[in-house]
């Protein structure tokens, strides 16, 4: 059974009336009971022209509103008319049976199904990948002069130079440097390259080292003529190299940098950060007599030669017999040419 209060108009359904109406909190005794009438056709409503009146519902407290509109503001909640929701039955079929539910239809994307979850994953690879293409594009030539102007640094620490600014730096490599030269194993000049060049041996890297194509940079310090090679090897984590700058005899050292990717700090990486290390290698003889290469790095123990022989790093003795290996090979690929 039904029961509808006269105040509100809340509709109950049970066996009798509440105790109290829950809208409008007035006392049972203010309901009525409703027939429930057969399913018939909507009341035609006198001069609508024969258009049957809407319902809506208020979605907070279930106030039914029949019209041709939703109101603008629920007498019962006092919320706006954006609250209320079409509940207009569907018209009867032709003989008389009610019209079938139509299950209403999901607004919007279901954010919860796994084909929503694929689609947005890979929208989102596809965006921040090319943010990182754009940005790394965007800051690649910063990059180029970062990079080469810390490579001009290491040559220009080999022949002695340090603690320069950029701009001091830039400008000393090109007052120096005379010719960026290639040459082959066969000591032969391939490519002359020019004063503080950086087209030709300049950029040369690792790969062309091991190619039998090497760089090597023709300078004047103080009136006096110096070559800067770049040797590469293998520490105990991974790469070294280093920049040997050689006097004008072709066999005595002038300076000496050294760098590494990834060298224990305070034992491995001392062959960069120790500048009195480094400074070791200064007037060491690099080739004998015959014109091979005899300079090496030994524990203390085995130095025999001073002449030909440094020091190695305190603790650091794998790293110190890759920079030893690194100076006997690459000074045998520049032997012919010092030895010209």
């Amino acid at each position: 059974m039904k029961y509808k209060c006269k105040l509100c108009g809340y509709v109950h359904e049970g066996d009798k009336a509440p105790d109290k109406c829950p809208m409008c909190q007035q006392s049972g005794d203010i309901f009525e009971q409703i027939a429930e009438a057969a399913p018939q056709q909507p009341a035609q409503p006198a001069g609508d022209g024969g258009k049957p009146k809407k319902k809506f519902k208020c979605k907070l407290c279930g106030y039914v509103h029949e019209g041709d509109k939703a109101p603008d503001k629920c007498p019962m909640c006092m919320q706006t008319g954006d609250i209320f929701e079409d509940i207009t039955p569907a018209p009867p079929q032709a003989d008389g049976t009610p019209a079938p539910a139509v299950p209403a239809k999901k607004k919007g994307v279901d954010t919860n199904s796994n084909a929503y979850i694929i689609m947005y994953s890979c929208l989102m690879v596809v965006i921040v990948a090319f943010l990182l293409a754009f940005i790394s594009s965007a800051l690649k030539p910063t990059q180029d002069v970062n990079v080469a102007l810390d490579k001009k640094k290491q040559v220009l620490a080999a022949l002695n130079i340090r603690g320069l600014d950029d701009k001091e730096s830039a400008a000393k490599y090109s007052e120096v440097v005379e010719a960026d030269a290639v040459i082959d194993t066969d000591g032969n000049v391939t490519d002359k390259g020019a004063k503080g060049g950086e087209a030709a041996g300049f950029k040369l890297g690792s790969a062309d080292y091991k190619a039998g194509r090497l760089a090597i940079y023709e300078c004047t310090v103080d009136g006096q003529k110096k070559y800067v090679v770049p040797v590469y090897g293998m520490g105990l984590w991974g790469p070294i190299w280093g920049y040997i700058a050689v006097n004008e005899d072709g066999k005595t050292v002038y300076g000496a940098y050294f760098n590494h990717d990834s060298e224990t700090a305070g034992l491995g990486a001392e062959i960069k950060d120790s500048r009195a290390w480094q400074d070791k290698f200064i007037g060491k003889t690099i080739y004998d007599a015959s014109g091979t290469p005899v300079l090496k790095v030994l524990k203390l123990s085995e130095v025999k030669d001073p002449q030909t022989q440094v020091d190695a790093v305190t603790g650091a003795t794998l790293t110190s017999n890759g920079v030893s290996d690194m100076l006997i090979e690459g000074f045998g690929k520049y032997r012919k040419y010092f030895g010209k």
